[in-house]
């Protein structure tokens, strides 16, 4: 079985976000890029299912400028066998990403794509879905748990309510969500393995997908500053507060 897992180049997490001063969208110059940690949920699933005998290949996409390739490598150090990425410099938007994914999907022919359910850079959560749309497969978003025998793929996801469990074909489509799996640190000899497995380059218009977009950016701004807190002198001073201030009596 062949698993493909799209991952995406986005700020590290651990990276205070700063906007931009025209309001243009979130500074990224000369700040730490990292995999989007969904993404490194859904390679470490991809790889555990390798490791049980389930699957036989793990191939990492991502859709990018040339610095992907360094998200690409990580995948590869994590224990992806190949990688793919998909050279462009302007920002893509999900359903250009699903047009792409599909495309590669009809060449590479996978019996799974597994995917984090949201980058942590725009919180879209459309991508894997619309790709489930495009292709005609099934799908099963925010799993917390991923099961596969005889061709078929068990997922327990998240739901308000608690917890749902599918059974669907396969090919399918997976997004992962949080309590899914903890991913594994590259150790360095894998870091350097990496560097020498396969890594293929192409350019993203010649595959035939419009990467135009559709929205426009008209402002980003910051959250408004959390005001201070304050003291009250009694039960009755805080009442009055909460319903006055807080307005949430």
């Amino acid at each position: 079985m062949k698993i493909l897992v799209p991952v995406k180049r986005v700020l590290d997490a651990n990276v205070a976000v700063r906007v931009r001063p025209d309001g243009s969208g979130v500074e990224l110059a000369n700040l730490k890029m990292s995999m989007n940690p969904f993404d490194e949920i859904a390679v470490e699933e991809a790889i555990k299912l390798k490791e049980a005998g389930i699957a036989s290949e793990v191939i990492a996409v991502s859709i990018g400028p040339v610095q992907a390739a360094d998200t690409l490598r990580s995948a590869l150090a994590m224990g992806a066998d190949t990688a793919i990425l998909v050279k462009t410099d302007i920002a893509v938007e999900p359903l250009a990403v699903a047009k792409i994914l599909k495309v590669l999907v009809e060449r590479q022919s996978p019996d799974l794509v597994i995917m984090g359910k949201q980058a942590i850079d725009d919180d879209a959560n459309q991508t894997a879905q619309m790709l489930s749309a495009l292709l005609g497969w099934p799908q099963a978003m925010f799993a917390s748990q991923v099961t596969i025998d005889g061709g078929k793929a068990t997922v327990t996801r998240e739901v308000d309510g608690g917890l749902e469990t599918l059974e669907m074909p396969l090919p399918a489509v997976i997004s992962t969500d949080l309590r899914l799996n903890t991913p594994r640190y590259a150790s360095l000899p894998n870091v350097m393995k990496a560097k020498k497995k396969p890594l293929e380059e192409i350019e993203a218009d010649s595959l035939g997908v419009s990467l135009a977009p559709q929205l426009k950016v008209l402002n980003t701004a910051e959250p408004p500053a959390r005001k201070p807190g304050s003291t009250v002198g009694s039960v009755a001073e805080l009442v009055e507060k909460l319903k006055t201030e807080a307005r949430v009596l």
